[in-house]
């Protein structure tokens, strides 16, 4: 009865096959690359590039979405690993319960919804923001006062976010194919507007721009009191401007960029080839989306000087400097299309987390019974709506984007290390895609991911230990007495039935 039992692979893949809780296994290769390309690909490039090479590292902030690209790629190795050993969904939550166990499990878990709903929140305000741009764009408006306001206090409503999250949570409960289908036509308008800019930037590119292509230092990035990164605020060390340093400052900050890909993982209970597909959408989403970041950034920090980009829309404001104004309302128009796909992916995310933590009896057992017609558990998509429309009607703007970080680096962490816990515990497990040079590439992914979260601000560090400790009471009171593992297989069984 220890808070450290594991569920074993068998009984994971046996529970993905029972009926009540069996998910339809309908997404190819092309369906997994499109649905992470969906979920990076978003605030990122609208608007996170502009302002990284603006205040951290100019035309350098290249080697800043590489470096951070690569940090990413080493998470994103240990979760094609374990999403092709234990396709189930959960991803991170269902790995560190087959080998960490079930205290790190629900750890993780409870990470990965603070990721998602709180992800999928922020992305929609954003995406409210960018929807009010492109109307006044096109001559029509918003009424005030019900839509994004930068200066809003807790509680004055965001109506524009509260219609994206209703529709999409209409579209989710209809069935993971059909959501997909619009997620492909939205990610297609997206890399359209992405491959336009670059190549209609081409056009206005001047070399002068990049001298220097790596500014001088400029000094530091401190803050005070609560608003300090907790590396500073442990052993002084702040974060850079320009130079060497500022393009690793940088790296930090466009982390969040990729934030998402990991979402394919918890798809992996309705991949057709799971064991070969999901590699493949993971690591692929991935190259896709840097390679897109970098040709981006050197576009924009060639088109402006990289001090005079407006960091709040540097895309449209680039565009309206060189004498195309009409380009802006064609990116606004891009921008409102991409980040729909990452709100979308991000719910289905949160949702897939709470099934398996449901189905586990973690949490309900009731919440997971899949809907027979659609293939989707709707008691539990309707519970992440109502949280992502409340959170993203009523919080101000701006003020929980570092919770998604923390959230999504202690899961990254956590699963870098339980790969060669894995591979120690259970050797004979089949394996369709390996870790290379483990254990060296996994621990080093763990130490990275660790760095990153100390540069997060202590502000972020306590919300994050209240989260932790309302999970952990949740667990205690309620997880730790009704998990399925605790009570024995017989039992466990017994429950699934019911």
């Amino acid at each position: 009865m220890s808070i450290w039992r594991t569920k074993s692979i068998e009984q994971s893949l046996a529970d993905a096959d029972h009926p009540e809780f069996k998910l339809k296994r309908r997404l190819t290769a092309v369906d997994l690359t499109v649905f992470g390309i969906g979920v990076v690909i978003g605030a990122g490039i609208f608007t996170l590039t502009g302002r990284v090479a603006a205040e951290f590292a100019g035309p350098g902030v290249v080697f800043s979405f590489i470096i951070a690209a690569l940090c990413c790629g080493l998470a994103a190795l240990c979760y094609a690993e374990f999403a092709s050993t234990v396709p189930v969904s959960g991803s991170a939550y269902t790995f560190s319960y087959a080998t960490l166990g079930e205290m790190m499990a629900w750890i993780i878990g409870w990470d990965l919804i603070l990721e998602m709903v709180l992800g999928a929140s922020v992305v929609a305000q954003g995406w409210s923001s960018y929807l009010v741009t492109f109307l006044e764009e096109i001559g029509l408006g918003w009424p005030a006062g019900f839509g994004p306001d930068a200066n809003a206090e807790f509680g004055q409503p965001n109506l524009a976010a509260l219609v994206l999250v209703v529709v999409l949570i209409a579209l989710i409960t209809m069935g993971i194919k059909e959501s997909l289908r619009v997620n492909l036509a939205l990610v297609a308008v997206k890399l359209f507007i992405v491959l336009f800019v670059i190549v209609a930037g081409l056009f206005y590119v001047s070399g002068s721009n990049y001298d220097p292509f790596v500014p001088e230092r400029a000094g530091s990035v401190s803050g005070e009191g609560i608003q300090q990164p907790l590396i500073q605020w442990a052993i002084g060390l702040e974060p850079q401007t320009f130079g060497v340093l500022g393009i690793i400052s940088a790296a930090s900050v466009v982390f969040f960029a990729y934030i998402g890909f990991d979402v394919v993982a918890t798809t992996a209970e309705e991949a057709k080839n799971p064991q070969r597909d999901l590699p493949r959408g993971i690591i692929g989403s991935l190259v896709i989306c840097t390679v897109l970041y970098v040709a981006v950034a050197l576009v924009i920090t060639g088109m402006v000087p990289y001090d005079q980009i407006d960091p709040e829309a540097a895309l449209a404001t680039a565009f309206r400097d060189v004498g195309r104004s009409g380009f802006a309302t064609l990116i606004s128009a891009g921008a409102v299309a991409g980040l729909t796909t990452v709100v979308m992916t991000l719910m289905i995310g949160a949702i897939r987390v709470i099934f398996a933590m449901s189905r586990d009896g973690l949490l309900p057992v009731k919440l997971a019974h899949v809907n027979k017609k659609t293939g989707t558990p709707i008691r539990i998509t309707l519970i992440v709506g109502a949280m992502v429309a409340v959170v993203a009607t009523f919080t101000p703007i701006g003020k929980l984007e570092e919770m998604v970080n923390i959230g999504t680096l202690t899961a990254f962490a956590l699963v870098s290390i339980a790969v060669p816990v894995l591979r120690k515990r259970r050797p004979d497990l089949p394996r369709a895609f390996r870790v290379p040079f483990s254990p060296v590439l996994p621990i080093v992914a763990a130490l990275i991911c660790i760095y990153l979260t100390l540069n997060l601000s202590l502000e972020t560090w306590l919300r994050f230990v209240v989260w932790m400790a309302i999970g952990f009471a949740i667990y205690f009171l309620y997880g730790y007495r009704s998990s399925r593992v605790g009570k024995g297989d017989d039992k466990a069984a017994e429950s699934l039935s019911k």
